[in-house]
């Protein structure tokens, strides 16, 4: 089974992943701390969030469709207990938990995109 948490302010207007089976198991809303370069670019100040779970065979296939639905300067991740997905953009890293090297790569491309570290942070 896949985690995840998603920002929905990441998503571009108009996106249904209604085609997933998502199980919710919370809904948030709070105030991140934004960079000067997200403030600047107009990031919302107030996120909302959603807790949920998918069954793994649906994994890459989320994982595709995020990265053609997230706003540029977004990611989202999810993962199971043996493996994560860190998605950007045009792109998604798919990795076993314990791969620190291919979990620094994903950070790094987030870096490239200009996402702070402090937000470039997901439990494996």
């Amino acid at each position: 089974m896949f985690k995840g948490t998603p920002i929905l302010e990441s998503l571009r207007e108009d996106v249904s992943l209604s085609r997933f089976r998502f199980v919710v198991s919370a809904v948030g809303r709070g105030r991140p701390q934004l960079s000067a370069q997200q403030v600047a670019a107009g990031f919302p100040r107030v996120w909302s969030s959603i807790e949920f779970e998918l069954d793994e065979a649906s994994g890459a296939e989320l994982a595709r469709t995020l990265s053609d639905v997230l706003e540029r300067g977004w990611y989202a991740n999810f993962s199971s207990s043996a493996e994560t997905f860190a998605v950007y953009p045009g792109r998604d890293f798919r990795y076993p938990r314990d791969d620190l090297v291919r979990r620094a790569e994903a950070q790094a491309f987030g870096q490239t995109l200009g996402i702070p570290d402090r937000q470039l942070v997901w439990t494996e």
